[in-house]
Order: C-alpha cells, then structure tokens, then sequence
C-alpha cells in the first residue's frame, strides 16, 4: 500500500495541473466556462478505421510550465482490508482525506496505457462553473489511473470510472475521456453534481468501427441512444439533473428548449463564439484533414448564424497510419484561410506559436488568437496503439513525445516493457538539465522559434528519419519478441524492453546533436554557409513591405542631391 499510495501521491503532484484545476476560465454571458489557455486535444481511431487494423487514440497534454515525467507503475496484488488515501490537492483544498479500498490486483500501468493494451487520454472542456463539487473526491487524474489498474477493456474501464464517481463523487471540470482497448474506442464525457452533490452525470458513446473521432475542450456528445447498451452508457440522472436545473426542457414552446430533443453538449457545456474558436476549429481540421472529401465548412467554429455543431465521427476518406496520425497532432492549419504560418501574426519567419494570453482586448473590443494542435506549451503527447493480432506485451504501443509536436519526435514503448529510458524519466522545470528529454526537446523548439522558417525544415527532417526507421523496424522487432514470447517471456520483456530503452535514449541523443548544429549555424541573425562564412540573411521582401506600410517614412534613405 505504501508504495502504490507513493506512485499516485507522485501523479497527483504531477497530473493536477492538467485536470481542471489550472484551467484558465473564461466566464461568459451564460456563466459556463470555456477553457483558454491551458487546452489538450485528442484523437480517436477505431479499428476500422486504421491502416493495420489497431485502435488509436491520442493526447497533447498543453500547459505552461508542465514538466513531463514518465511514469511506469508495476502490476502488484494487495491484501485484504488495504486502502488508498487521497489526499487534498494543495493548501487550498478544504476537502478532507478519504479513502478507497483496494483491489487484489492491480495492473502494470506505462503513461496511460497499461499491460491489457488499454489506454486513456482527457481534455477538459470545464462546462458549468456551479457543477463543480469541491468537496468531491475523484478527479480525472486518480479516475484515468484506477481505470488503467483495474480494466482490461474500455468497458471495464467505463465501469469502474463510474462506479467510484458514484461511490465518492466527481470533484473536477467537465472532462472528455478517450478510452480505447483492441476492439473498440469510446468517448465518456463527465460533469459534477455541484456543491456537496453526489456523483456525477455522465454519457458514454462508442465511436462507431470504421470511423474517426475528436474532442478539443469542448463536449462533443450531443443526442444519444437510450436503448442502446452495445453503444451508449449513461447515468440515470444524466437528463433529470438537466431538467431539475432549468437547463433542458423538452416541452413543446418552452423559450429556449422548444421540445428538442436532449443533448449532453447543450446542456451541460453550451458553446460560445469563444468556445467555437478555441475549441471547435481544431476538431474541424482533424475531420477535414481525414475526410477532404466531405468538404466541412469552417462557419461553425467561426460562429456563423444558421450554422451546425461537426459531427461526432465520420469515416475517413482512407485509413490511417500510426504516421498520419503523428502528422494530424502537428497541425497549425497549414493550408487553410486559418493558417498560422501566414500574416503579420506569424512574424517574418512564418511561426505558427502565439504568445499567451489567448484571448485579449484593444480598445474594448475582445479578440482571441488562432489555437492548433501542435502548442508550444504542450508537456507531453503520445499516440496509443491497441493491436488485437498481437499478444498484450507487443500489440500496446505506446509512441511517446515530449514538448511541441510539431518539433519533437515519438518513440516507440511496448506495453509489456519493465524499464524507462532515464532521460524521459525525474528532472524539473526549474533546472535545465542536457540528461532530461524534456529540456533537450524544449531547447530545440524555443530556438526555432527564434527563425522558424530556415530551421525548421532541418528539425522535420531529423524527426523523419528517426521515426521512419522506428516504423521500418517494427515488423522485425515485434516478429522477434512474438517467438521469443512462446519460449522465454522473461527473455521477450527484456528485449522489448532493451529496444525501447536503447532507442528513447539515441533520440535524445540525436537531438543534443541537433541543438549544437542548429545554435552554431544559425547565430546572431546569421545562417551559416556550406564554407562556414556567415552571410547576411536580413527579412523576407512580403514582411519587409508590412513593416514600411506601416512607418514608410521611418527607414527611407534621402536620395543624394
């Protein structure tokens, strides 16, 4: 009990940030909140709907400062009578303690996948500010953990994530859950019950197989089956607490809810023109990256009148790859009228990253800055592979990344490894450290920022060659530890493991490389020539031009008389 209650103690300290807590709310006319700063997003693929027949689910994990640490809890069996404390999340926390019973056995949990190849991934969407329970004792972070050392497949899972809400109460923001096994992928969308409330009011949809699904801080559950539970799990009290609130009236004529039919999304998270704009714009470019065919507009996220919410989940034009999904967690809208590389915004090296506050005013008047995928602020992300042709420890893969997407590289984890590589694993933000991935990635990225255009396409270039290799390997590697599985388990976990490890630290290497090569050529302004000469560079002529159109007078030489 007492190292297992020191594991979650340290996910806690670690998680708590991402769960609700730091988000910055925004309140708006209605009084719900919309998350602004500190976003995630997440991508769902079905087996259907992948290129090798896996389960796919994502994660970018976007707030300031957050340090990423990976963390590897051992399976374990506990005796009879053992408890878990949960403690209050800070000093400001005036919940007391409490405590949950143990189970006998609980399972080897990598990130956020765990042994069974079962993985989960969040985004908080926040939803009504009086929902929140603050004397409630589960949050996302212990609930996502629970879930991974007590299920084998997303339903299990679902099960017990619900059954401790009902048990303790829910005490965070309204989250979005990406729960995904080998055969099926699901979202569950959960909201508190208020102030000493009991429970929670959630629903779980699964995503239909042959199709692809997102969800970016927003509810994305909107009408639901009731007769359905091969598809759909909820609460008794998902509409009547909707109802007892004022919030959801299917009456015939009643102003607001003229006998429509209930939709989780509306009623417990209403979107707004800023809601739209951070959140549903990043949901539009992953369903319009997947399926260009059915040409979705952009009028919803740009709060058109008239205008219809994306769809939950549609079929992609053709199946995915583990690579296509790594390409669709590095979106800045290239592209599109909402591109992020263009405009006076994007400076005159074309950087897609915008400076934080996300929302902000002149002269009274709000605006809000465009916000993709791929953030500076992202601490970790990951892409999960559940494979059903594969035995547990080689079919969960876990692609793991830390800092900027766009900038940083996956590597490949098996689920049935028992070791991490040392430089993904301790450190802090507070001292930079060349031994930790997460500071090597982040040095990189920051400097890029500095001249995006001229280092970035040498930054993509290393992340390819390094992650096309890992591809390339995986059918030799996997067909390796699948026989040495029927002789020698032990021996099997060892070489995933040696392979994993080995390969998580040469990346990282790879990129200390990368970050002397890139600071020694790009110096002072200058870009370092094939001779080693350093030749001026100066601005691109369209920047060039912004800049005298607004001081045309400022930079003029007189002509000499």
């Amino acid at each position: 009990m007492q190292l297992l209650h020191a594991r979650i103690h340290h996910l806690r300290n670690f998680w708590l940030p991402l769960c609700g807590w730091a988000l910055l709310a925004i309140v708006a006319d209605h009084g719900y909140m919309v998350p602004a700063a500190e976003a995630c997003t997440s991508i769902l693929v079905t087996r259907g709907a992948s290129a090798d027949g896996s389960v796919m689910i994502t994660y970018a994990c976007d707030l300031a400062g957050l340090y990423a640490s990976l963390s590897l809890i051992p399976a374990a069996d506990h005796k009879p009578g053992e408890t878990i404390l949960i403690e209050p999340r800070g000093p400001q926390d005036k919940r007391p303690p409490g405590k949950i019973p143990q189970v006998a056995h609980t399972y080897k949990v990598l990130g956020f996948m765990n042994e069974h190849q079962l993985a989960i991934s969040e985004t908080t969407f926040g939803g009504r500010p009086e929902l929140h329970n603050p004397l409630g004792l589960m949050d996302c972070e212990p609930l996502m953990i629970f879930a991974l050392q007590r299920a084998r497949t997303a339903r299990e899972a679902i099960q017990v994530m619900t059954r401790l809400v009902s048990e303790y109460s829910y005490g965070d923001e309204g989250e979005s859950f990406s729960i995904a096994d080998t055969q099926e992928a699901w979202i569950l969308e959960m909201v508190g019950t208020g102030p000493s409330g009991k429970g929670a009011a959630w629903v779980a949809v699964r995503i239909p197989d042959g199709q692809v699904s997102c969800h970016a801080n927003a509810a994305r559950i909107g009408e639901f089956p009731r007769n359905d539970p091969a598809n759909c799990l909820y609460s008794e009290n998902v509409e009547g607490f909707a109802r007892s609130k004022g919030w959801y009236d299917p009456r015939p004529g009643v102003p607001g809810a003229p006998g429509q039919p209930f939709r989780f999304c509306d009623a417990y998270c209403p979107a707004t023109p800023l809601s739209r704009r951070i959140c549903d714009t990043r949901v539009w470019s992953v369903l319009r990256r997947v399926a260009p065919s059915q040409h979705l507009s952009p009028d919803y996220h740009r709060s058109k009148p008239g205008s219809q919410p994306y769809p939950l989940s549609l079929a992609p034009d053709a199946k995915l790859s583990a690579a296509d999904v790594f390409a669709l967690m590095r979106d800045h809208y290239e592209g599109t009228e909402f591109d992020m590389t263009q405009g006076v915004d994007a400076g005159p090296y074309g950087l897609p990253q915008r400076w934080r506050p996300l929302a902000w005013k002149v002269d009274g008047i709000q605006y809000v800055w465009e916000r993709p995928i791929a953030t500076q602020q992202t601490a970790f992300t990951f892409v999960s592979q559940s494979r059903a042709w594969l035995p547990d420890p080689v079919g969960g893969l876990y692609w793991y990344g830390v800092d900027d997407a766009y900038t940083s590289c996956y590597i490949p984890l098996y689920c049935g490894i028992d070791a991490l590589p040392k430089c993904y694993v301790g450190g802090t933000n507070r001292k930079f450290s060349w031994d930790s991935a997460w500071w090597v990635f982040n040095f990189v990225s920051n400097y890029a920022y500095l001249k995006w255009s001229y280092m970035t396409p040498e930054i993509r270039a290393c992340q390819k060659d390094i992650e096309s290799n890992f591809l390339a390997l995986q059918p030799a590697v996997e067909k390796t530890a699948v026989e040495l599985l029927k002789t020698s388990p032990n021996l099997a976990v060892r070489y995933l493991t040696d392979y994993s490890v080995m390969h998580g630290e040469q990346t990282v290497a790879r990129w200390r490389e990368l970050a002397e090569h890139l600071l020694t050529k790009y110096n002072d302004g200058y870009v370092r020539d094939i001779h080693g000469e350093y030749p001026e560079v100066g601005y691109p002529e369209s920047w060039l031009r912004r800049v005298l159109k607004e001081r045309p007078e400022q930079f003029k030489v007189p002509a000499e008389k």
